[in-house]
């Protein structure tokens, strides 16, 4: 099946939240309207109780209870409850998807986003858009399973989800990647094109005409997370290090092997996303 058929799939392409769809429209907006978007976010209870919980989690340390959407975003910026909202829509628009353990996914998913967010910080890349290319630089195998579930059953029985192997193995079954896949469907729900572009070159940055730092820090924290997802040994962690990929950042070696802090440390108060 090619990728145009794909998307032709009645499942392969979840309705989101329109809640969402805005939120991410804001991304090309210097004008946002934030007020309405508060407004439109506080609207749905469910939704604005999910951020709010996060909010005053262990992840943001709010020294105080925030009891408002609009105080989460006084207090934590609008870009991180933007985050959150887009982090609850994707998890909950994915579900019951056959031949993927959805909590393994969105576990690996979540510490690829907080991994991408904090070594983000050190090489001048915003933190919400590392987080949120992150979270989302899977998320084509989901739309591969709920489109094609038959085929995927065959690439899942030759290689598992999180092998280093597996993009190649889809390159060989299919003509594309799920990389492939995830940057068709950011283009599909109106992400900027530097979302798609950085999903698109995630997968193999150095291969890519146009360098993109963005696609690389996601790169290395997708590999991290795999690599404990994996059970990697230190040693196996150096000897799979790769250097170039991270001088061309620059990203040091000891910011990723030594001192980034444990992805149950970076990730914590944000569980509730994995339920």
């Amino acid at each position: 099946m090619n990728l145009e058929n794909l998307f032709q799939q009645p499942r392969a392409l979840p309705t989101i939240p329109k809640v969402m769809q805005e939120l991410i429209t804001s991304f090309n907006d210097e004008d946002v309207a934030v007020a309405r978007l508060v407004a439109l976010i506080s609207s749905d209870q469910v939704l604005s109780a999910n951020v709010l919980r996060m909010a005053n989690s262990a992840y943001f340390e709010v020294p105080y209870t925030v009891g408002t959407v609009t105080d989460a975003v006084a207090k934590l910026g609008f870009t991180n409850v933007r985050s959150l909202v887009i982090s609850i829509g994707l998890t909950g628009s994915f579900k019951s998807i056959p031949g993927i353990d959805a909590r393994q996914f969105w576990r690996h998913s979540l510490h690829t986003a907080v991994v991408s967010r904090h070594l983000g910080a050190q090489v001048a890349i915003k933190p919400d858009l590392a987080f949120t290319v992150g979270l989302m630089h899977a998320i084509g195998e989901l739309v591969m399973h709920l489109g094609m579930p038959q085929e995927m059953q065959a690439v899942d029985a030759a290689q598992r989800l999180l092998d280093p192997n597996r993009l190649a193995t889809e390159q060989a079954t299919f003509g594309y990647t799920h990389a492939d896949v995830g940057a068709e469907l950011a283009r599909r729900w109106k992400f900027p094109t530097q979302f798609s572009k950085a999903i698109a070159g995630a997968a193999n940055p150095l291969a890519q005409t146009d360098f993109d730092p963005l696609a690389a820090l996601v790169n290395i924290a997708a590999w991290r997370s795999r690599s404990q997802e994996n059970q990697l040994s230190p040693q196996e962690l150096e000897a799979d290090w790769s250097s170039k990929l991270a001088a061309k950042i620059p990203l040091s070696r000891n910011a990723v092997l030594q001192d980034l802090p444990s992805l149950e440390v970076l990730s914590q108060g944000l569980e509730s996303l994995l339920a």
